[in-house]
């Protein structure tokens, strides 16, 4: 099955203003999304700090998913080349939660295709699930820089500085770069929203 692996986010108000829900394109095939999304826009994923929690997936859906990374762990380990192998890996790490062995999945397909901007942005996610945002913002910047129109990188970078590091002014520089890039974009549409969300309702000033 071709699996998309690019990251959106989806704009999130709960209890006020709230961003923080990453949500990958692979979600609109196999994934169970915490918010219905529009037809051709992202959906969320499983996880994500600072979002609601996700529905646990049907019993039935959990025995295929744990069927399909017993297949991919089979064939990486014959096939430790097979980078497919190891990006669907990773896709059915990241729907299960499981974010340390995602970001070690994906670290094997960038091993094998370093310039995959799709792969560095969903890392980048499992990355951000962890904590560690720092490398989820440099995968974010890398795949940006790859690829200028990948808007989901930009507008993860977007919350990931507001949500997490509290930095509204690059969160809005990002959100602009999305609608600079893609102005017809989904994810311009949630950028504007954000936007006028974070004017309406600004943070509190930075601790210096």
């Amino acid at each position: 099955m071709n699996r998309n692996t690019v990251i959106a986010l989806v704009v999130g108000l709960v209890v006020g203003f709230l961003i923080g829900q990453l949500a990958s394109r692979r979600d609109q095939v196999t994934s169970v999304p915490v918010v219905a999304a529009p037809a051709g826009a992202p959906a969320m994923p499983p996880g994500g700090m600072g979002g609601l929690p996700a529905p646990m997936p049907s019993p039935g859906a959990s025995m295929d998913l744990q069927a399909r990374i017993t297949a991919a762990e089979q064939i990486v380990a014959k096939d430790p080349r097979n980078v497919r192998a190891w990006i669907q890996l990773g896709n059915d790490y990241f729907d299960s939660r499981q974010a340390q062995k995602a970001v070690e999945a994906y670290g094997r397909a960038l091993e094998l295709e370093p310039n995959n901007p799709d792969v560095l942005t969903d890392q980048g996610v499992m990355y951000r699930d962890l904590g560690n945002f720092d490398k989820a913002i440099a995968n974010f910047k890398k795949a940006n820089e790859l690829d200028p129109k990948h808007v989901q990188s930009l507008f993860n970078l977007g919350v990931v500085y507001l949500h997490d590091l509290q930095d509204a002014d690059k969160a809005t520089k990002a959100w602009n770069q999305v609608i600079a890039a893609a102005p017809a974009s989904p994810q311009a549409q949630q950028a504007q929203q954000a936007l006028t969300q974070l004017k309406a309702n600004p943070p509190p000033p930075r601790k210096k």
